[in-house]
């Protein structure tokens, strides 16, 4: 990525160098939830440049790489950025003045922190999970009742999008969605501790579960949320851009730190760092291009976002692995920005949606668009 012009871009691009990466070890190795930094990232304005005003100037191109800077330095970050960027995309999105008033104000100076239960109903409408909320109406708003593996960017005091396949009294599916915002400290509302990532583990993730926990009017994002999800998706995968370009320009980065004492071997290596370069400026030249209509719905557009996301981890799992043999046993410690970065490339590659998932997604949407 070249150097920003844009005063916001360099603005996240001095925090994630200095302050952000004091604490990389420390998210990597002990967990530690960056917070404080978070907070400091918001304020900058690194997870709200694609908001409409007033909130943000409505350029999804300038938040994806905001996020990018972020995910240079430490790609767990960068995640809870994205996580951040979308749970604000909901709110603003969803047209409810309970959401989008004081709320919203204080999600994009970073006062609140929300992310996004997103992950199993993405699944589910690729048709390869079922719902595993459900939410049953009763008087003024709904019941919900389910458990959710895992979701990041969580902590007591914070919230996410969520969404619940709407049952009768007997249980049985009426064919629509409710999609909502949940507060993590309401009743019938519980975090628990998941097992311990390979990485990730500072990204305040944890398994939800939820029993008789009401929802009314003021938490509604969508309803029916199907086609609210059919809205946003394109910009909810295109924002996941920024993580991977992060992750690939810091292992290239740490390609380019050794090239004086090791590029006389190193030549012999594929994928070097000025062709991983003019890949990802590529790549980069064509999310700025997709960023530009983001909510575009046509089945051609998402089409083009989800191989571009997929590219993007694909080239991930590249570049992180070439700086590893580029850097050769120096990158094998442990506490090697290249071991860690290439544990944030396998999540890149799995995080929904995973590359298997886009597959799966491309090939059933390009069989509807191709001729009879």
């Amino acid at each position: 990525m070249s150097t920003p012009d844009h005063p916001l871009l360099a603005a996240v691009r001095a925090y994630a160098q200095g302050p952000l990466a004091q604490q990389v070890h420390a998210i990597d190795q002990d967990g530690y939830y960056p917070k404080p930094e978070l907070q400091a990232l918001a304020q900058l304005g690194a997870m709200s440049a694609h908001l409409d005003a007033p909130h943000g100037t409505g350029d999804f191109g300038v938040a994806i790489q905001a996020m990018a800077e972020v995910a240079r330095v430490c790609g767990a970050s960068g995640f809870m950025v994205w996580c951040q960027a979308v749970c604000g995309l909901y709110l603003q999105q969803s047209g409810n003045p309970a959401l989008t008033g004081e709320l919203l104000q204080r999600h994009v100076q970073g006062l609140g922190l929300g992310g996004t239960a997103l992950s199993n109903p993405m699944k589910s409408y690729a048709q390869i999970e079922t719902l595993l909320l459900k939410a049953t109406p009763v008087s003024g708003g709904y019941r919900v009742t389910g458990n959710l593996p895992w979701v990041s960017h969580l902590a007591a005091d914070h919230y996410c999008g969520a969404i619940a396949a709407v049952v009768d009294a007997q249980g049985k599916a009426t064919g629509r969605e409710v999609m909502f915002l949940l507060h993590c400290d309401a009743p019938g509302v519980e975090l628990h501790e998941c097992p311990s990532f390979s990485g990730m583990e500072g990204t305040g993730t944890y398994a939800l579960r939820l029993k008789e926990h009401f929802i009314g009017a003021e938490q509604i994002i969508a309803d029916p949320a199907r086609p609210f999800i059919a809205r946003i998706r394109p910009a909810f995968v295109l924002l996941q851009c920024g993580i991977a370009a992060g992750v690939i320009q810091g292992a290239i980065d740490s390609m380019w730190a050794v090239e004086q004492p090791l590029g006389h071997v190193n030549e012999f290596l594929e994928d070097r760092p000025a062709a991983l370069q003019a890949e990802l400026d590529a790549l980069l030249a064509r999310v700025m291009g997709l960023a530009q209509t983001p909510f575009d719905t046509s089945t051609e557009f998402f089409i083009d976002v989800l191989d571009a996301r997929a590219h993007g981890a694909e080239l991930s799992l590249r570049a992180a692995q070439s700086a590893l043999l580029h850097q050769g046993a120096r990158g094998y410690l442990m506490q090697s920005d290249v071991q860690r970065r290439v544990r944030e490339s396998h999540f890149v590659a799995i995080v929904t949606p995973a590359i298997k998932h886009l597959r799966k997604e491309m090939a059933r949407l390009s069989a509807e668009v191709q001729p009879a």
